[in-house]
């Protein structure tokens, strides 16, 4: 498996997404008591530590796991940016 092969599986990962959206709404629910930016780039780091910890690596092992945790960072910031782009578009429209 090439990294752009694991790239392109960790994005297409409905789990994976879903943890990043339910991630979102949990830091725009919580942003007035901690904050926005450190609870996000911490959960993209805790989802690209434990998905490949508890999931096992499967056909990514010959890359190791520090390659598939740093991929599911660079993964997780993806989906992030456009869960939050999508969060902007509907805000903009509820105004």
């Amino acid at each position: 498996m090439t990294l752009t092969d694991l790239l392109h599986s960790q994005l297409l990962d409905p789990f994976r997404i879903g943890l990043v959206v339910a991630l979102l709404y949990t830091a725009l629910r919580n942003r007035a008591v901690s904050g926005f930016g450190l609870p996000l780039a911490a959960g993209v780091v805790l989802l690209a530590v434990i998905l490949p910890a508890t999931r096992g690596l499967g056909a990514a092992a010959p890359l190791g796991l520090w390659t598939v945790i740093a991929t599911g960072v660079v993964a997780n910031a993806v989906l992030l940016a456009a869960a939050l782009a999508g969060w902007q578009v509907i805000a903009r429209l509820r105004r």
